[in-house]
Parts: structure tokens; sequence; C-alpha cells
């Protein structure tokens, strides 16, 4: 009764909560399997870090060119053991996913190189980058060609197709695990795996390239295991543990991280320089904390699917599939709809709850966005939060929670907001 009157304290009326507690109690199976597979990452990370020998040393500040910072080496260390790499680079100076992405892509292409995505269009803010919407800077403008080939009508890889693309000028391949603003599943591991052999096949020498935003330590491997010569992703999304204030990664195979290094920093300085500025402390304990907010995560986006799927919208994925990312896709088929659900996130947040997100022109996007965010650090989608490109077919975004109390009122209040605009009906 407590919780009832604390929960209508926040808004959430008796008929959704009624509604929401029968869906709850109907996955316990499910989040007593993300459990578990938070524990074992939980201990591997533990391990890294063991291994490492990680100290209270390790957490000291450096400034200017960062020369002998043991902190910040003895993290990559960590990040290498934890993904099963040979190096990693892990730097506050890598300011977000796209930037780690750009860095790793720049650093192992030459003019001439052509770049190959089996995944189709890649996310919205990498067409810049690669140059698919033209863009100062670009790699087509340093003379990278680019070429796609596109998923078949279920989602999955066209193996026959991607074979036939890689040629010799094929010198790098990307692949995109999560699903981005698309309607088509996140890869799994093995998935990931499967294309990686087959491009190996054809081509021993083809660097394979994951985008690992929103995957990490959804399952109990990375894509470095199966065969990627480097896995890329952001701190403020699921391995910064909600902690990390900025920051990207890049691990996998020596060379090819030492080559992003030199494009980060300058040709024969790489690894050596950039300081850690006071973030190793975050930065380590963000990671040591990330299993258990990644199964809170995990969990909202299944409690998210089951509640939206009963209430007759296409959700992605659905309520009973494996999950890969934490990301889950709603398909409202309005404006208004998405909207609303955006709303209702942004109300249920500890920062900003007062404020009333609205679309607009973000930099990086073919359309206007709505983004829902009231987070303790400016853009971490490892926090609660939901976004939205404001056209057809008006699916939206949902992804994060800290905790899983946090995601679940997240979604109570997006279902608040849409019953008092009669979006939806709940019997």
């Amino acid at each position: 009764m407590e919780l009832e009157t604390m929960y209508r304290s926040l808004g959430i009326c008796p008929q959704v909560l009624d509604f929401a507690k029968k869906t709850e109690d109907s996955l316990k199976d499910r989040f007593e399997a993300i459990d578990r597979r938070a524990e074992y990452n939980q201990l591997k990370v533990i391990k890294a870090m063991q291994d490492n020998r990680v100290s209270d040393i390790h957490f000291a500040a450096t400034t200017g060119y960062g020369y002998n910072d043991l902190g910040r080496d003895t993290l990559e260390s960590v990040y290498a053991s934890v993904f099963r790499a040979e190096s990693a680079l892990v730097r506050p100076q890598l300011i977000s996913g796209t930037h780690a992405l750009h860095v790793a892509l720049s650093g192992n292409l030459r003019p001439g190189d052509e770049l190959l995505s089996p995944n189709g269009k890649p996310y919205d803010t990498l067409e810049e980058v690669i140059g698919i919407r033209e863009s100062p800077g670009s790699l087509k403008e340093y003379g990278v060609t680019y070429r796609q080939v596109d998923l078949l009508p279920d989602g999955t890889f066209d193996l026959d197709g991607i074979a036939k693309a890689i040629n010799e000028k094929t010198k790098l391949m990307t692949i995109q695990r999560s699903k981005g603003y698309a309607a088509r599943p996140t890869f799994s591991v093995e998935q990931i795996g499967e294309v990686i052999r087959l491009a190996k096949k054809i081509k021993p020498d083809l660097i394979c390239m994951v985008d690992n935003c929103y995957g990490e330590f959804v399952e109990t491997t990375e894509p470095v295991e199966a065969g990627a010569d480097m896995a890329v992703g952001s701190l403020i999304k699921n391995p910064g543990g909600g902690l990390a204030p900025i920051g990207g990664y890049i691990v996998g195979r020596k060379d090819c991280v030492d080559r992003a290094s030199f494009r980060l920093s300058a040709p024969g300085l790489g690894k050596e320089v950039g300081a850690s500025l006071g973030l190793n402390q975050s930065l380590y304990q963000g990671l040591f904390l990330s299993p258990t907010v990644v199964a809170g995560a995990l969990k909202g986006a299944v409690f998210a699917a089951n509640i939206y799927e009963k209430l007759g919208f296409s959700v992605v994925p659905d309520s009973r599939e494996e999950r890969h990312d934490i990301i889950q896709a709603i398909t409202f088929g309005t404006p208004e709809g998405v909207i609303a659900f955006c709303q209702g996130i942004q109300a249920a947040a500890p920062v900003d709850s007062f404020v009333t997100p609205e679309p607009w022109d973000m930099p990086g996007y073919d359309s206007p966005v709505i983004m829902a965010a009231g987070a303790f650090v400016q853009g971490s989608s490892i926090e609660l939060s939901a976004d939205a490109p404001i056209k057809p077919p008006y699916a939206v975004y949902f992804q994060g929670g800290l905790t899983w109390y946090h995601a679940k009122l997240g979604i109570l209040m997006s279902l608040q907001k849409l019953l008092d605009a009669g979006t939806i009906k709940i019997l």
C-alpha cells in the first residue's frame, strides 16, 4: 500500500499500476536470467581489475601531456582484459561513440581504400563521417569509397551479397550491432561472428570493426571474442555505468588500436599522451558497476516490450525475443504518440523532470529529433532516456535506467501520459 501511495504521489493512477503489475509478475523468469548474466559479467570485470592489480594510486589525476599516466594505462589494460583484446584505447578525449568510430575508421583507412557496411546504411551521425551525406572532413573527401549490402527482408545478413561485395579494395568492414533508428533486430555476438568468419575466409587481411554501442555486457561474450579486429563504444552508454562523465573506447588488435591512437593524438605520439584530468576513478568505478546497471536497463526494455505489445503496438525486439542490446523500439505511427511517450520519460527523470521535450533540428540528423533525458550526464543514454526522429513510421527508441526501478517508473509515466492524451486505452 505504501508503494502504491508513492507511485500515486508521482502521478501514476491505479489503472496504470494494476495493468503494469500483471505484466511485471509474468516476467520473473526473464529477470532471473538477466541477473545470472549480470553476475557472470560482474565477476569478469572484477577479475580483470584484480589481474591488472588496480590500486587507489590509479585514481590520481594527470594534466598537460599526461606522460606516464599509470591510471590511464592500467585502465586500458583492464578494458583489454574485459573485452578479450590485445590492446585498448580508453580516453575522455573520445567525446562520443560517433567520435570513437570516426577515430577508428580514419586511423585505419587510407585514400583508395573501400569501407563496407554489411548491414545497410549506418546510424545517422555516421552518414556525414563516411560522406553518404556531404560534410567537410568526411572519409569521402579523403578518397575513401563506401559500399553497403542491405539486410534481407527478415533483418538478417545477406551472406551471399556480402561475399560478392568484398573485393581487392575493401579494407575495412564496419558492423553496427544495435539497430539505431531502424526497425530491424539487433545482432547477437554469434551472428556478428558468422559474418566475420565469412569475410575473413574471402579476404583474411580485411579489418572487421564492430560498433558495439548499447551492446556491452548484454551477453556474456563480446565481439572481439567472435573475431572482430576492433570493437568501439561510448563510456556514457553501457560501460561507463552512469558514472563516466565523458569518454569512449576502442579495443582490439594492437596494430589497429595503435593506428587509431595516432589519429586521436598525432603520428609519433599515439597512446603515450592524453591526460586523465582526475576522471580515472569515475571510469574505473563506472566499469565496475556497468554489469548491474546494464541488467537494470535490460529489465526496463523487456518490461516496455511486454507492456506496449499488450496494447497493440509494434515493438522490436518483441516481448519474447532474446536481447542483444538495451534498446527497445516502439512504433506509435503518429508524431503525437512519440512525443507523449518522450514527455512521460522526461517527467520520470530525477533531473529536469519539469522540462517538456520538443522535436528540434539536431546536428547530424536529417529530420527533427525529440530526445528525453533528465540525466546526470548530458546525453548519457545508459541513463533513462528516449529519442526518436519525427518521421514515418514514428517509432521511439527507449533505453537505459541506472536502476530497474527508475526504468520501471519511466515506462509507467509514459503510459500515464499516453492515457491522459487519449492515445491508449487500458481495459
